[in-house]
């Protein structure tokens, strides 16, 4: 009978640390993100030590897409989910470098989070979804999947930035006034992108 309660014991104690690996792979990833958020808003010379995050880390971060958003990987991932999830991996990488071209920016928030909700607090957002008064709860689990990869090699500085500094970008089916005053400096199947003149964004 002794024998019994230990081997269930065992079962159960597995099962809990099992259990516990994804919430503890999650906030490794949410650390590393902190770090890294702060590396890429930093002044030059300043670089924070961090590993980079790995991809079951980051696929560990808000799995069900229902999170609040307050941590660099969930903001970028589901920035890049709701402004690109309809176009190819291009569209969806060009809006993740925007978003880490702004972070520390003169003018721009210096955490991926700031970055992703500037303006709401006037309702002029920069991000459009985030003050659209839809539900920000992801929808397609796949696209969130891709998302958060791209999201992952964006802040381990291992995206290419396809845009060329860009700190802003529209979907190329309108033509805001505003994108008059900046240079283009490249265009992706879904979005036209920009910066102003003279800037030398990061």
């Amino acid at each position: 009978m002794r024998f019994i309660w230990i081997c269930l014991a065992a079962i159960l104690l597995g099962g809990q640390a099992i259990a516990a690996e994804p919430g503890q792979k999650a906030e490794t990833a949410v650390d590393k993100a902190e770090v890294l958020e702060q590396k890429a808003a930093a002044e030059e010379g300043v670089t924070p030590r961090t590993k980079a995050i790995t991809k079951t880390e980051a696929q560990a971060v808000d799995p069900a897409g229902k999170a609040p958003l307050d941590d660099a990987i969930t903001c970028l991932a589901r920035s890049i989910y709701w402004e690109a999830k309809g176009g190819a991996s291009a569209d969806m990488e060009a809006v993740a470098s925007v978003a880490m071209n702004r972070l520390g920016h003169e003018g721009f928030p210096d955490t991926l989070c700031g970055v992703v909700k500037q303006g709401s607090e006037q309702g002029d957002c920069q991000f459009s979804w985030w003050c659209d008064g839809r539900a920000d709860q992801v929808k397609e689990d796949a696209r969130y999947v891709i998302a958060k990869e791209i999201a992952r090699k964006a802040l381990n500085q291992q995206l290419k930035d396809r845009t060329n500094g860009a700190l802003y970008f529209h979907d190329r089916t309108v033509a805001p006034d505003w994108a008059r005053k900046y240079r283009k400096t490249a265009k992706t199947g879904e979005f036209l992108f920009y910066k102003p003149r003279g800037s030398t964004a990061r």
